[in-house]
């Protein structure tokens, strides 16, 4: 819950795409009218008046997450003043949970308890450990009789890492997967997680840190380190589905995730990232000349974090694209109104007919290795257009819009 008529303060990082310099500004954020204000460290200057700027949530100001403002994406490095911190500390703790191999087929349903219960995902990604890789991860174990089997198991499929935000986060998260033996969860919360979705005392769908010493170590062991872990992506039947900010924003992200696995697809790669406006000028620059409200679609893409996912089925295109709906949500209630977009959107939120689409579905999509490093990866990594059209069908059930084809991105590292 936000407090009311308060002035907090963060110091956030921004990296100047022209001189490839990271500037570094004071973001003040004004509780009582959301309004925003910042300064230049560097120059001891005022950067930006203070004004309302709808796209940043109080809930997002947290110590390495990401706000965009006027196209300049903020990365959240330290709090600004002793009382920001002491005010949010703990109140924004962070704590790692996984989504052990055995609960991928339900991760829409974990996902959406997650939301409901209050937690903020603040990076996700999915990924393929090595049995070298869970033997570090779960090195305090070794020498216990379930280690050798804790660690194939956890080496045997994709899993989802996640960072998640919360007031006392560690201790919350681990009451809402229950205890670590199914059976015994079973009994004593049946509500949780680990009694709905796991199997035993390993196969238990979910991990998280027990104190905050494991919860920095393990955040970082999974996001600290680029390309180390194997990409989940498989690349081949396969179709990209990105959820978009007011979607996740709004904490829909589960149900919509959901509907995709329930329809019969699977995911088998997914990441949360965020995207300046060039980026997102460029991701859609098919559709430039084609629809009217790209301009309007390009900053929505740019107001908070997206959920990028490859998805994979037997032609897959055109059945993804059935399911999401035309892209205008009032048209898809009254064609359409089983598909994703006719029902999340209108029994949720009315603020979303600002940008009417829940998802974005391009024409077709080769994700990159390891997925999904985009065009805008900071971390050195380039793409180059390759040369012919995608291919694909048109989407079946009459989606009205015209689908041009979409450039396929072949991705190198510099």
């Amino acid at each position: 819950r936000m407090p009311t008529g308060e002035r907090y303060a963060f110091v956030v990082d921004w990296l100047d795409p022209q001189a490839q310099l990271v500037r570094q500004y004071l973001l003040f954020y004004y509780s009582n009218d959301q309004t925003v204000e910042m300064d230049d460290i560097k120059n001891r200057r005022k950067f930006l008046k203070r004004c309302e700027y709808p796209g940043v949530r109080f809930e997002n100001l947290f110590v390495g997450g990401t706000v965009n403002i006027y196209s300049r994406d903020l990365t959240i490095t330290d709090y600004g003043d002793e009382f920001t911190r002491n005010a949010l500390q703990k109140k924004m703790e962070k704590t790692l949970a996984i989504v052990k191999p055995d609960a991928m087929l339900k991760i829409g349903k974990i996902l959406d308890a997650i939301a409901r219960d209050g937690f903020r995902v603040a990076r996700m990604r999915s990924l393929r450990l090595t049995r070298s890789d869970a033997q570090q991860f779960y090195a305090e174990h070794q020498g216990k009789p379930f280690y050798d089997q804790l660690t194939d198991f956890m080496s045997s499929g994709t899993i989802i890492a996640m960072e998640l935000v919360a007031d006392g986060a560690i201790q919350k998260w681990r009451k809402l997967i229950g205890p670590t033996n199914t059976f015994t969860a079973q009994q004593e919360a049946p509500s949780s997680l680990r009694a709905l979705y796991g199997t035993d005392g390993t196969r238990n769908a979910c991990h998280g840190s027990d104190s905050s010493a494991s919860a920095q170590r393990e955040i970082s062991f999974f996001f600290e380190q680029p390309g180390r872990f194997a990409s989940s992506a498989r690349l081949s039947n396969c179709s990209l589905c990105i959820i978009k900010p007011h979607a996740f924003n709004q904490n829909l992200f589960g149900q919509i995730i959901d509907a995709i696995i329930e329809d019969g697809f699977e995911i088998s790669a997914i990441q949360l990232f965020n995207m300046t406006r060039v980026n997102a000028e460029e991701f859609l620059e098919v559709y430039k000349s084609v629809l009217p409200e790209f301009n309007r679609m390009a900053e929505e893409l740019c107001n908070g974090p997206c959920l990028a996912m490859e998805v994979r089925a037997e032609n897959v295109v055109p059945a993804l694209r059935e399911l999401a709906g035309p892209h205008d949500p009032e048209l898809a209630r009254l064609l359409r109104p089983k598909t994703i977009r006719a029902q999340v959107l209108f029994h949720s939120h009315s603020s979303f007919t600002c940008c009417p689409s829940l998802v974005l579905i391009p024409r077709a999509f080769s994700l990159p290795s390891p997925f999904p490093r985009p065009v805008w990866c900071r971390q050195g990594h380039e793409c180059r257009p390759r040369d012919g059209p995608a291919r694909g069908r048109p989407a079946r059930g009459g989606v009205f819009l015209p689908n041009p084809a979409v450039k396929l991105y072949q991705f190198s590292t510099k």
